[in-house]
């Protein structure tokens, strides 16, 4: 660890160095460095993506492949077809629905999640008794409980609800039980020294530990909950962006097909780009390797 960070911290000194020594417009390069690099690869992505959408629509350069151009469409044509959606209104109610069931099903699992993995952290006999269910169910894939949610809760947004909770719960519950476990034994035992109650030990100790880990496990609920969204709306549905999806593919439209794809793509990057925010600002409270002993 103290190696990693002196070679992080030699690094930060020779970039430093290589900044002051460059000109105005390639000090703006080394400092947005990632950021260039990132737009730049999409851009040429996106250009090639659209030439070889017209090229097919021209001649095949690779026939042995068989690509037909209303399976390609291209980035213009994708576009085209997000402008018609939204402006005529018509994916606005897939868009609320999807909306509904997410928000639904990620706020009950963050309800359940955080205040159950507090709970089995904290107690070590609820962590014996629910651990072996908790773990069972995290390996269990939620697309093998997919038939059941719907027999039970039926193919309005119940099912949805239930299929995103499914999804989200389980890694917000074991990133806060081991968050909790993971609370330094020495400033519990500061705390209790002091005659701290359980309570404010919990208070003033454990919650400020704990949450980065909780603010982990949002993180990765959040990915859970979109392809929750995803395959409940695939599976059995009669509204959303999923719903959208499965239409338009049985009628090839490719163009829309690929508006539902971007809008999940779009949803969880922006989601989880603010909750890695999020969990920055308080990753210095996270403990430290080996503080904890």
């Amino acid at each position: 660890m103290a190696e990693q960070e002196q070679i992080a911290g030699q690094s930060e000194i020779l970039l430093d160095v290589r900044v002051a020594e460059a000109s105005n417009l390639y000090k703006f390069y080394l400092l947005q460095e990632k950021k260039i690099l990132g737009t730049s690869a999409v851009i040429i992505f996106l250009l090639l993506w659209e030439f070889m959408g017209g090229a097919l629509s021209v001649y095949n350069p690779i026939p042995f492949l068989q690509i037909n151009p209303m399976f390609m469409s291209a980035p213009s044509l994708i576009w085209k077809a997000a402008v018609q959606l939204f402006g005529s209104g018509e994916i606005w109610n897939d868009l609320r629905v999807s909306a509904i069931e997410f928000a639904g099903g990620y706020l009950i699992a963050v309800a359940v999640a955080v205040p159950f993995g507090i709970m089995t952290g904290w107690y070590k006999k609820m962590s014996a008794i629910f651990d072996p269910f908790i773990n069972a169910m995290n390996a269990t894939p939620r697309v093998a409980l997919l038939p059941l949610v719907i027999i039970w809760l039926g193919i309005g947004i119940l099912s949805k609800v239930g299929i995103i909770f499914l999804g989200a719960v389980f890694p917000i519950l074991i990133n806060t039980r081991d968050g909790v476990k993971t609370t330094p034994h020495n400033l519990l035992n500061a705390a209790r020294s002091f005659g701290a109650s359980e309570w404010v030990t919990f208070k003033t100790v454990v919650v400020p530990s704990t949450i980065p880990f909780i603010l982990t496990g949002l993180r990765l609920g959040v990915g859970r909950a979109i392809v929750g969204v995803m395959v409940g709306e695939l599976y059995a549905a009669t509204a959303g962006i999923g719903f959208m999806i499965t239409v338009a593919g049985a009628t090839f439209q490719t163009d829309k097909v690929f508006v539902g794809v971007l809008i999940f793509a779009l949803s969880g990057m922006i989601s989880m780009e603010l909750l890695t925010r999020l969990e920055k600002r308080f990753d210095k409270w996270r403990p430290k390797v080996g503080s904890a002993t």
